[in-house]
Order: C-alpha cells, then structure tokens, then sequence
C-alpha cells in the first residue's frame, strides 16, 4: 500500500501514502525516541524496555483505526485542502451514531488538548532537549549558555520559514528528512551495539528480568509497566489521535488503506527504534549513572566513540525540527476547528508556537515534560473513547478492503 499499488490517482487529498507516513513519522520518531527512551529507563530501569515494546506493538492496532477513521470523516475543502483527524471523525461519526452532543463536546476537549498539546511535547520537550544536547558539545559556558534564547530564537525562525507554507511543503521537508536522521541514528546505534555485542545477551536479561521484578518505582512491576507504557505512548502517539490529523491529507478513497499504512509508524518508532536505543543505554551500562534525558544518551554514545556526541547533536536537532514542523501542523487543525478556518486564525496559532519555542528552550526538563505528558493523556481520553464506540465503522473498513484488495478488484479498478 505505501509504495502505491492501491493507490488511484485521481483520489482527492493532498500527500501520496509515503508522504503522510513520513510527515507522521516526523512527529512520532523524535526525542521521544532519545531523551524519552533515557526517562523510561531512568526511572523504571531496564525492564521498562519490555513494556515500551509491548505498547509499541499493541499501538499498532489503535494507529490503524484512529487513521482510518481520520480519512473516512474528513473535510475536503472547496480548494482541495484537507481537514482531519480525531475532531472531524468524533464529532461525524457519533453524530451518525446519534450521539452528537457526546460527539461534539469530546471534538472541543480533544482540539484544545491538542493545541496545548502541540505547544508541550510537540514543541518545548523538542526545543528544550536538543537544546541540552547543543550545551553539550558546545560546553556550559559561553554566550548561548548564559542566554538560551538565542538558540530558541533560531530554531523558532527555521521552524516558522517551514510552517507557513502548510502541509504540502511539510511533506515536501519530512519526506526527505525522516529517511536521512533515521539512517544517521541507526547506524550511530549499529556500531555501539556491534560493539559491545558480548554484553547483548545480558542486557535482554536485565530488560526480561526487571520487567517483572523491578522495584525502582518503589511500585513493583506495576511501577515498571506505567513508565514502559507512558513513553511509548509519548512517543509513538499511538491512540493519542495526532497522526489521523496527518494521514486524513493522503490522496486516497479507501480509507483503511491509509489505516493499514499507519501501522507502520509505532512498529518502526518503538519497537525498532526505541528498543536500539535502549539497548545502547543499557550495554554502555550508563542508565545508572545519575543521568536524566538526552544526557543519559549522548553519554552513552559517547562512552564508544566521543566523537559520536555531534553525530547525536546533528540527528536531535534534526528529530527535534522535524517533530515540531509536523506538530505545528496538528496544533493548527486543532486551532482552526475551534475558531474557524481564517487567516487571522491560521497566523495568530503560528505565532504563539513560535513563542512557545522560544519558551522551552529556557525551562528545565522536569516541568517540560510533566506538562507534555498531561497534555497527552488530555489528547487520548476523547479520541480513545470514540475509537470504542466506533470500532465496527472500523472493522466494516478494513475488511471490506482487504477482501477486495486480495481479489483484485481495487488494482482492477485503478487500472480501468
């Protein structure tokens, strides 16, 4: 389906099925994967790996209704620009379910949620980390130590150059990006792997052992579990109803084509990336170092090859660039759902995300983040029930596609 074989050309939308996997991809392969990884591990030690994997597996299946969903109820405006995601599908479809009270307060609660969110982990937890990794390399001293909001100022003016051209030029910057930081980060994660590759096996026993046993929470498993499950869900949004807002722009008429697509995203973000993460931070064996964040990471980059510390600076600020480019994009849908699609609305969200850029470079990690996480679970109660109450919708979708796609009839229709 991502290289295109069901795709009709002459479907509305905006981006091909790569192009929103990829800006989707932007806004789920990010810090979450770095510095959240480090927090996972920092606070629930190694066994918290486990439950990311599990959460990154499990994600896969509410990634692949949520997207559904997302093209199904869409609007397509009469300039051929397309508006979606969580908003437009719980307000339709429970409206058509006759519940469209319930539909409608739960549309505003997620918008809102989502600007904020938008402004939190989709913004100042990006900025606030690369900014970290940046004092890193350069040192703790010097002008951009004393005043952080010179680098805020520049990321938030790279940033802005992006953002006003929407989605299509979002799509044009992250399908080149996503591939090539990627690429940079596994390899980087390859060589120390391969590296200390005699210290593997006893790092998968230390994830399957403190997975069960684990008493760093004071919590026991249960501990462990919340911390594995919550940067998962950080980090590959699954659930959390962001990535419909991106995948609701794909040209197509088959809504769960780009369902099936989406299932991508938290297999690649979590179970791929995340865990190769992880497993640097625990065969370098700094995860119990004093180390919080992308600090834990850059030092165990670094404990192999110290030069690999600016490879880390290039792919953070890389992912954190690209997070926010997508999210800037979320949080404006979301915006312009509540107060209408105008061009006063339109500048008025890009101009208070660019603050908020400028805002998080200051802060420390510790309120960064504990409002990221409140924002993202403000995000996933309304789409999570919806995503319940609608997930016959979702099946009635996927089955009739994948029948006809194995039979045929889709390719044979596109070609006619």
């Amino acid at each position: 389906v991502v290289r295109g074989k069901y795709t009709n050309p002459n479907a509305k939308g905006e981006v091909s099925h790569f192009q929103a996997l990829s800006t989707a991809l932007s806004a789920t392969v990010g810090l979450g994967n770095i510095a959240g990884v480090a927090v996972a591990i920092g606070i629930g030690g190694p066994g918290a790996t486990f439950w990311m994997i599990i959460g990154g597996l499990i994600g896969m299946s509410s990634k692949m209704a949520e997207c559904t969903l997302g093209v199904k109820y869409r609007d397509i405006g009469e300039d051929g620009v397309v508006h979606g995601g969580p908003m437009y599908y719980l307000k339709r479809g429970l409206s058509k379910m006759k519940l469209g009270n319930l539909g409608t307060a739960l549309a505003v609660l997620f918008s809102i949620a989502c600007v904020f969110g938008s402004f939190g982990g989709g913004n100042m937890f990006q900025v606030n980390q690369a900014y970290q990794q940046f004092i890193g390399v350069v040192g703790a001293e010097g002008v951009f130590y004393d005043y952080p909001w010179i680098y805020s100022v520049s990321m938030a003016i790279l940033v802005g150059v992006v953002i006003i051209g929407g989605i299509r030029s979002i799509a044009k910057i992250t399908e080149k990006i996503v591939p090539f930081m990627t690429g940079i980060y596994f390899i980087t994660a390859i060589v120390i792997i391969v590296a200390n590759f005699h210290e593997v096996g006893h790092c998968f026993a230390l994830i399957f052992e403190g997975a069960f046993t684990n008493d760093a929470l004071g919590g026991g498993i249960v501990g462990v579990l919340i911390a594995g499950f919550q940067r998962a869900a950080f980090s590959n949004e699954a659930g959390i109803g962001s990535a419909p807002i991106a995948h609701s722009a794909v040209k197509t008429d088959e809504p769960a084509s780009e369902g099936l697509v989406a299932m991508l995203e938290p297999f690649i973000d979590t179970v791929i990336v995340c865990t190769m993460t992880a497993l640097v931070i625990i065969i370098t064996g700094v995860w119990d170092g004093g180390a919080e964040g992308i600090s834990m990471t850059s030092a165990a980059f670094s404990s192999v090859f110290p030069w690999f510390e600016y490879f880390l600076f290039i792919a953070v600020t890389l992912f954190a660039y690209s997070t926010m480019v997508s999210w800037s994009y979320y949080g404006l849908q979301s915006w312009k759902f509540v107060f209408g699609k105008s061009k006063t609305a339109d500048l008025s969200y890009k101009l208070i995300f660019l603050v908020f850029i400028v805002i998080g470079g200051s802060l420390s990690l510790g309120p960064v983040i504990t409002f990221s996480d409140s924002m993202i679970f403000a995000m996933s109660f309304p789409n999570m029930l919806g995503l319940l109450l609608m997930q016959k919708n979702v099946r009635n979708e996927v089955m009739s596609f994948v029948s006809r796609a194995n039979s045929g009839q889709i390719e044979a229709r596109i070609q006619q």
